[in-house]
């Protein structure tokens, strides 16, 4: 995919060079000594520049991005999501229950990664997948993936600094309080590859928000909006079960769903995965700098818990 940026010099960007001017507006270091061999891909006034020219008011910057291959780790493939929106910097998408985000030795053709590869190449375009975000497998929502690579290293430095706000929709076992924060590390349970556990002596710091919507009296259950500080592995299953209140479904952390992930579900079990849904993203767009929204729908299988 190609991106063509154009950047018009005011009095408060002149005097600096156009390493400096770009690097203040996301580029890496990576993306900058990757454009040098491209005699195109930086344009000062129309005319090729080095990155060392100084800029002066008035002068309008053209520079050029471009990932002429696709992800050659990724196989284009099949896998169904949904777009929330799209331009020519961000894709949001709305993954659906089931989808793993990249390809692994387990699942090498049906993630969400094989899919977008697939949407871009019937397009005919080149795409290098880069996820912001991430979720697991079965939780669904929204996930923001950068469509090059000056918009990838602005969000992931935003994700970084905090800036990307992440809203949850949960339905947990139980009366929990009517808000709260979840204070606690979370580390790697020990001889397991997959679970997480809160973890006081090894573990990452991990901070989780939330707040009582609703009680579901006739289940015993609490639906719950949840906000991320922080962005560990099951950082809400985790919290939410060390508060003696799991989520409903969650086969690692509920015990009273407890089964391996190819068991049948039992005609009991009110969902067939964790009940947790990535519900609201916040963030301001990583080229134009406007601010964004979005919802995502609540799936039909939290849609029944409700």
């Amino acid at each position: 995919m190609e991106r063509t940026f154009t950047y018009s010099i005011g009095k408060a960007d002149a005097g600096q060079d156009i390493h400096s001017f770009l690097r203040q507006k996301g580029y890496s270091r990576h993306i900058l000594q990757s454009m040098k061999p491209d005699p195109s891909a930086v344009l000062l006034n129309g005319v090729h520049a080095y990155m060392k020219h100084p800029l002066a008011e008035g002068d309008v910057l053209v520079t050029r991005v471009s990932d002429p291959v696709s992800s050659s780790h990724i196989v284009p493939a099949p896998v169904p999501f949904g777009i929330t929106f799209e331009d020519e910097d961000i894709l949001v998408v709305d993954k659906p229950a089931g989808t793993a985000i990249h390809p692994a030795i387990s699942h090498p053709q049906n993630t969400l990664g094989n899919g977008v590869v697939l949407y871009y190449e019937q397009q005919g375009i080149p795409f290098v997948f880069r996820c912001i975000n991430r979720l697991d497998r079965d939780t669904t929502g929204l996930l923001i993936v950068a469509k090059n690579a000056v918009s990838s290293c602005v969000l992931e430095q935003a994700l970084r600094s905090r800036e990307i706000h992440r809203t949850y929709l949960a339905v947990a076992e139980g009366l929990t309080e009517k808000e709260g924060t979840v204070d606690l590390p979370i580390g790697r349970k020990d001889r397991s590859l997959i679970e997480r556990c809160v973890d006081t002596e090894h573990g990452e710091r991990a901070v989780t928000h939330y707040r009582l919507l609703r009680y579901l009296p006739e289940t015993d259950r609490s639906v719950l909006e949840l906000r991320l500080e922080t962005g560990r592995t099951h950082q809400i299953r985790v919290h939410m079960a060390y508060l003696g209140h799991p989520l409903a479904g969650d086969t690692l952390y509920n015990p009273s769903c407890l089964r391996k992930p190819d068991d049948p579900v039992p005609d009991d079990v009110p969902i067939a995965r964790q009940a947790l849904h990535s519900w609201k993203l916040d963030f301001v767009h990583p080229i134009s700098g406007k601010a964004m929204h979005f919802e995502a729908p609540v799936p039909s299988d939290m849609q029944k818990l409700l």
